[in-house]
């Protein structure tokens, strides 16, 4: 009997996986902290025997090569990849043996990156699961645009036809294992449910139920925005990444702290956004570390900055800090902990701001106050309907678009309350008088405030 062990990260919003039998298995894309896979390997009494990767990864920084030196399994990267490390190449039919009666086959499977692979455990002979990357997730695919502009409609082209390669030879009950999908940004669209098989693809996946020419124009027409880090991890992953270093950053006084802000690095706080409207330190800015921390932090932090974390626990900087080595912005500067009244010197207050729900909007507007209403969401969400008025700055690129708010006292909204504190706290420590609306978007029409579309 085999087994498979799924690992969630889903600040990211992907999947790792280990699979093998009693005596070996085979992680395929790992993340960079192994230590989850090693301990995983360890309840089940497992060697690695083989790590996989499906494709060099453009949304996180992989585990794999650290993960093979650790434990001395053999480093599987498609053959076609550009990488300047030690690695075994595979092309599209190799196997290799994980475990008795267990054999992994490499099946090309480009269209996510030119070179992406996916991998089909087989027992016995037949197909068990398949790993399958970037390429067939639940109910849509990986997105072609990552690798350059120029290969898109062609690597879309190539989506298509791999989804009906995996989808001819696999059985419908074999398991489908996306490695995104889940939340990251490297998905097409969002998956819709948490497992599926090849059967099930065949019938809702848009893959495999429209032509090659309808499947393009509807994919290429509803691709979102690309997070700016995503620059940075495809290089990383080529050159091959160090190894993560999850030791604890030094502890940050007041005088730091300050020090730090005047210098011009950042200083994020991750406690709840409530928490932080309440009361925080002048100047900094709210990621709140149960939400999508990494995506955001690092598509908005101009790369290589310096950051210290604020929480109210150490467990929160640790898991913060593990979840920003994923996608290499390692090594904090420092952190503190505690109470936000201890994160500031002497004779210095903390800054507050109110937070809201649309209802308040639409009373204040029915007062014919004159207050600026800031739409913080993306184009796409944007286009399905907009608060009338309202001037739009994605957040992504709010930092750098902070002179184009108009003057006045910002109401901040975005689907449901996240973006619009991280917002809130960016135009808070430029000074603005702001509003963090926390609430629904639905709730906006519900509350008497106009939605029109673009």
């Amino acid at each position: 009997m085999f087994f498979v062990d799924t690992l969630e990260f889903e600040g990211l919003g992907n999947r790792s996986y280990l699979a093998g039998g009693p005596r070996a298995a085979v992680a395929v894309d790992p993340p960079r902290d192994i230590d989850q896979v090693i301990a995983t390997a360890a309840k089940r009494g497992v060697r690695i025997a083989y790590v996989a990767e499906t494709h060099v990864h453009n949304d996180y920084i992989t585990g794999g090569p650290e993960l093979a030196r650790v434990t001395g399994a053999s480093y599987l990267v498609p053959a076609a990849a550009h990488v300047s490390f030690a690695r075994t190449p595979v092309a599209d039919g190799d196997t290799v043996t994980v475990d008795e009666g267990l054999v992994l086959r490499a099946l090309a499977t480009p269209g996510h990156t030119p070179h992406h692979t996916s991998y089909v455990l087989e027992e016995d002979g037949h197909g068990a699961a398949a790993f399958t990357g970037g390429s067939l997730l639940i109910g849509t695919v990986g997105r072609p645009d990552l690798v350059e502009p120029r290969l898109t409609e062609e690597l879309a082209r190539a989506q298509h036809a791999s989804a009906h390669r995996l989808a001819d030879e696999l059985d419908d009950e074999v398991p489908v294992l996306p490695t995104h999908g889940f939340g990251s940004f490297c998905s097409s669209s969002q998956a819709e449910g948490d497992a599926t098989t090849i059967g099930r693809e065949r019938t809702v996946n848009d893959a495999l139920t429209l032509d090659v020419d309808t499947f393009v124009a509807e994919m290429l027409a509803g691709l979102d925005d690309v997070p700016a880090y995503y620059a940075h991890m495809g290089p990383a992953n080529a050159a091959g990444p160090a190894p993560v270093d999850l030791t604890p950053p030094g502890r940050a006084d007041a005088g730091e702290i300050a020090a730090r802000l005047a210098a011009g690095e950042w200083v994020v706080d991750l406690r709840s956004r409530t928490a932080f409207a309440e009361g925080h330190v002048a100047g900094s800015f709210n990621f709140e570390g149960d939400g999508k921390l990494a995506t955001y932090l690092a598509w908005l932090i101009p790369w290589g900055k310096p950051v210290t974390l604020l929480a109210d626990t150490p467990e929160r900087i640790a898991d913060a800090q593990r979840e920003l080595a994923r996608v290499g912005i390692d090594r904090p500067a420092a952190a503190a902990t505690g109470a936000p009244a201890a994160w500031i010197r002497e004779g210095e207050r903390l800054a507050s701001f109110p937070r809201a729900r649309f209802a308040d909007l639409a009373e204040v507007r029915g007062r014919g106050e004159e207050v600026v209403v800031l739409d913080v969401r993306r184009d796409s969400e944007r286009a399905a309907g907009h608060v009338e008025g309202a001037v739009h700055v994605p957040v992504h690129e709010l930092y750098g678009r902070l002179d184009e708010v108009p003057s006045g006292t910002v109401w901040v909204h975005c689907a449901g309350g996240m973006r619009a504190a991280i917002a809130a706290s960016l135009l808070d420590a430029a000074g603005r008088a702001v509003v963090a609306v926390d609430d629904g978007f639905d709730a906006a029409r519900e509350a008497g405030l106009t939605v029109t579309r673009p």
